[in-house]
């Protein structure tokens, strides 16, 4: 299974959000867009991400404002990509929590190099999803729920891992069918929701609190 990773560009300059959007996307990653220190707050304190490249000078808060925040609460990667060149500046960027600080112009394929190698990183680093009391070893390929092991088949497995790694996201069936059966698959969105209904005989029905949730018209999400 495949999953494109998520990352989140807080970037108030709009040529330039859209020339690295463009960027990641042709290399495969999912990158959504945020032109203010408001908006890339909320979005990088209540959605999941992968990585989160942030602008310093933003309206509204400022990137290290918003570094400072998200860093008290999530271990995410996150990348300055900034004008401020000074040393004073990179060394404040990196002291609030940053991993990288890059200064414009960069070259493109730095950037992405560094992404890569900070989203390996941090992958390596999270073969144990935890949602609630479920906890996923990715590396073993073991479910456990309130510390009761569960066996589940390989796709059961992918699906659930996909689930656990958007956690609070709503999936469409588009969605889960092209990352779990892949982008040439010959199945119908109903098998989605078998599967689903597989997961949650066995991961949901024993337990008092259900974590899988139907999002009707839409898809499903993984919540807490």
């Amino acid at each position: 299974m495949t999953i494109s990773p998520r990352i989140l560009l807080v970037e108030d300059d709009e040529p330039i959000a859209e020339f690295v959007s463009l960027e990641l996307q042709h290399e495969g990653y999912d990158i959504e867009v945020a032109y203010d220190g408001k908006e890339g707050l909320d979005r990088a304190l209540n959605e999941n991400w992968d990585m989160i490249l942030l602008d310093i000078m933003l309206p509204e808060i400022s990137g290290m404002e918003i570094c400072r925040r998200v860093r008290s609460v999530s271990d995410v990667p996150i990348v300055m990509l900034t004008a401020k060149q000074s040393i004073p500046d990179r060394v404040a960027g990196l002291d609030i929590g940053a991993d990288d600080y890059i200064t414009k112009p960069f070259a493109i394929e730095e950037l992405l190099a560094r992404i890569r190698a900070l989203i390996r990183r941090n992958y390596h680093q999270n073969d144990m999803i935890v949602v609630a009391d479920l906890k996923i070893n990715v590396a073993s390929r073991e479910v456990f729920r309130g510390g009761k092991p569960i066996k589940l088949s390989a796709r059961e497995f992918d699906l659930l891992e996909l689930l656990a790694r958007n956690k609070n996201r709503v999936l469409t069936r588009e969605i889960i069918l092209d990352k779990i059966w892949g982008y040439h698959h010959n199945v119908q969105t109903n098998s989605v929701d078998v599967y689903i209904k597989h997961l949650r005989d066995k991961v949901d029905a024993p337990f008092e609190k259900p974590l899988i949730q139907t999002v009707r018209g839409v898809g499903y999400v993984l919540k807490a």
